[in-house]
């Protein structure tokens, strides 16, 4: 029950992320490589604070973080996430592109799980195939959408970073302190990236920064350190089928925040949804 209620928290902070970056970036009123920045350096220093804090509490050398070895594959997945999810969103609609990323999650994770060996109950499968269904009837688009192909290529390879970036969080030994380095070691490459390649003068929209700081340091840093601490309980796929409530949490809010309407076609696709992940992770 412990482990359902953590990993239950971890996914409304995903979701919650997505409703932050849904506002901060509407209408081209933020810019979405300042934004990952941002995103980035809020969550590297409350990470580090965390860290800072609990070194000063516990005088232990098996709690001293080693950032100076930085795990590049962790790091490389997290940016192109990051980056990626935000750019992507500049021009898909919004539930085409949660189709696109959670897809993309399914297939990195299932196939690095049966890479890894795990073995795959039928329930598991099937599980799976029902929730999928339902996630495609939910954000499938029910109008005229011109899709883009180059952000949708965008968006897959966010999904394929937060995949990568969730298998290898299975064998984090130290959850905050693994978070933390990967966000340290990343932040740099977002100050880059917005050094070069963004509007500087969107920076000091105070709206989007503060969105950006708040997704940063709260749904993001202390989300993903949730996340490192949970995933080694947890098999590949079991943490692939879970993702799948993110946009059941995060349409639910842009319901009871946002004003968005309440439909049928949310009710029974969620059932379905939800059906699917706890007949998937029933033992």
């Amino acid at each position: 029950m412990r482990l359902a209620i953590l990993v239950a928290l971890t996914m409304v902070a995903f979701a919650a992320n997505s409703l932050l970056t849904r506002l901060a970036l509407a209408n081209g009123s933020y810019d979405a490589i300042h934004f990952g920045a941002v995103r980035l350096f809020s969550g590297a220093c409350i990470l580090l604070f965390l860290v800072g804090l609990r070194q000063l509490r516990v005088e232990s050398r098996a709690f001293r973080p080693k950032f100076s070895k930085p795990d590049f594959v962790a790091t490389a997945a997290l940016s192109l996430y990051i980056f990626a999810f935000s750019w992507a969103y500049l021009s898909l609609d919004t539930g085409l592109g949660a189709l696109i990323l959670f897809g993309i999650v399914q297939l990195t994770m299932f196939g690095g799980a049966l890479l890894g060996g795990e073995q795959f109950s039928r329930s598991r499968w099937t599980g799976a195939a029902m929730a999928f269904s339902g996630l495609i009837w939910l954000l499938w688009p029910n109008q005229e959408v011109v899709l883009s192909l180059p952000h949708a290529v965008v968006m897959a390879s966010a999904g394929f970073g937060w995949g990568v970036y969730s298998l290898v969080g299975r064998g984090a030994q130290d959850p905050l302190a693994d978070t933390a380095r990967n966000f340290l070691w990343a932040t740099p490459i977002g100050c880059l990236a917005a050094f070069m390649l963004a509007d500087t003068g969107s920076f000091v929209q105070n709206t989007g920064l503060g969105l950006a700081i708040l997704s940063g340091a709260v749904t993001s840093g202390l989300g993903y350190a949730l996340w490192y601490r949970v995933l080694p309980q947890l098999s590949g796929t079991a943490a692939a089928l879970a993702q799948l409530s993110v946009p059941v949490i995060a349409m639910g809010g842009g319901m009871l925040l946002l004003s968005e309407p309440l439909t049928l076609r949310f009710l029974f696709a969620s059932i379905l949804i939800l059906g699917g992940i706890a007949f998937g992770l029933r033992r």
